[in-house]
């Protein structure tokens, strides 16, 4: 059971069918809030918790409590010098609406809570910002407090527009706190209804900056030959927007007869362009780039982004929507030179000198600055010392846990302040 910790505060989070750098963030805030001293609970499919488990490196993970039975919490097992343990239990997210399994994750959850009776519940994405929204209508006489933060811009269009419309209107009125990854989002929650709304800090882990052997061996592996490397990373979904991108780097092919702008080159090869990821556009990327004969290297999922960072002449995030993406971060920290959309919020992260912003979507536009990056060094130079200074401005790990647990201190009412 959950149990009050050294600290006094308990805290319960709320995944949906998280991946990518959402997961990466609940993560963290798990990890440090725990280390921290308070008791954590995470709640969320199994999928996802095995996922979480994995990713924090426990020892072991048991998602109990998922049979008629009512099997024990799983704890994520810890020995000596392993992070702080954290108990999970699934509650079953679909990931579209479905009403009848939308109604039994609700029933769930409400049933862990009036169990656990966490003092905050932190839900992360809509989906499950809802279904903690609607459990706690019906919450035991003890109040949890919730949040949620919102990872992504809502979808374009049609029944799924309309839909995700309803949960905000659920999560912007019910909810006690709402953070955002981007000041539009923040902006459209009140909109919609939200009395506290304000951003999250959602920062890219700390890497160790790759050796010039490594990045070197990687330049090798990819067969770049002294071609540049344009690096993009990111799920192969649409948001990312590498269809765009190769679209874009079927303009490059003109670069074996010379550059596409009149500065001096790189290099006079046709560059490589390189995306680490996967994802459910994989094949129609493949066959996009065949049929276009564009010089493509696809490397699936990658564990060594740091030392792809260190082997990029640019790194392109073309994407149509982002909040506070992890890659932009990590470029900036590497001090690579960036071409990126001007879209959520990556100009807060960038400002107007750490990238070249484009519009997205736009193929023609995203290769003039692409080359403009590659064919000038002056450029090339400004832009990774102007990188490197708004790196020193970007969040930390240790401020985005600080934040999580100032926020659950104020929702959890002043009796609960006894955090180390």
């Amino acid at each position: 059971m959950t149990a009050a910790g050294e600290s006094g505060l308990t805290v319960s989070y709320l995944l949906g069918t998280t991946a990518g750098g959402t997961g990466r963030h609940v993560v963290m805030l798990v990890g440090g809030c725990a280390a921290r001293g308070a008791r954590v609970t995470v709640y969320g499919p199994a999928a996802a918790l095995g996922r979480l488990s994995r990713d924090r490196g426990a020892a072991s993970a048991g998602h109990g409590d998922a049979g008629p039975g009512g099997a024990p919490h799983g704890v994520a097992g810890r020995a000596a010098g392993d992070p702080p343990a954290w108990v999970s239990c699934p509650v079953e997210i679909a990931e579209r609406p479905r009403l009848a399994s939308d109604a039994a994750a609700v029933r769930r959850l409400r049933r862990l809570l009036a169990r656990d009776m966490p003092d905050v519940l932190h839900a992360h994405g809509m989906r499950a910002g809802a279904v903690a929204a609607l459990a706690l209508a019906g919450s035991p006489a003890r109040r949890t407090a919730l949040a949620v933060t919102v990872h992504n811009a809502p979808p374009a269009g049609g029944a799924a527009a309309a839909v995700y419309a309803g949960l905000e209107l659920i999560v912007a009125r019910r909810a006690d706190a709402v953070l955002t990854v981007s000041g539009d989002l923040a902006d459209r929650m009140r909109r919609r209804g939200a009395r506290d709304a304000g951003r999250a800090l959602v920062p890219a882990p700390q890497a160790v900056p790759p050796s010039p052997r490594d990045a070197e061996a990687v330049r090798r592996e990819l067969g770049s030959a002294g071609r540049p490397v344009v690096l993009a990373v990111g799920r192969l979904t649409a948001q990312k927007g590498f269809t765009t991108l190769i679209e874009a780097a079927a303009r490059w092919q003109r670069r074996d007869t010379g550059p596409l702008s009149s500065a001096p080159a790189l290099d006079s090869a046709v560059p490589l362009l390189v995306i680490a990821g996967e994802g459910p556009q994989d094949a129609l990327l493949r066959g996009q780039a065949r049929a276009g004969g564009v010089a493509v290297e696809f490397l699936g999922a990658r564990g060594d982004v740091p030392t792809l960072l260190g082997a990029a002449d640019v790194v392109v995030v073309p994407s149509t929507w982002e909040g506070q993406p992890l890659i932009v971060q990590e470029a900036l920290r590497a001090g690579r030179p960036l071409v990126a959309s001007r879209v959520g919020g990556i100009p807060d992260l960038t400002g107007e000198d750490g990238a070249v912003l484009v519009p997205p979507g736009d193929p023609a536009l995203l290769a003039a600055a692409v080359a403009g990056v590659l064919d000038a060094p002056e450029a090339r130079e400004k832009l990774a010392a102007a990188a490197l200074g708004r790196a020193a401005l970007l969040p930390t790990e240790t401020a985005a846990v600080d934040q999580a647990l100032s926020l659950y201190r104020r929702l959890a009412g002043p009796a609960r302040t006894g955090l180390r």
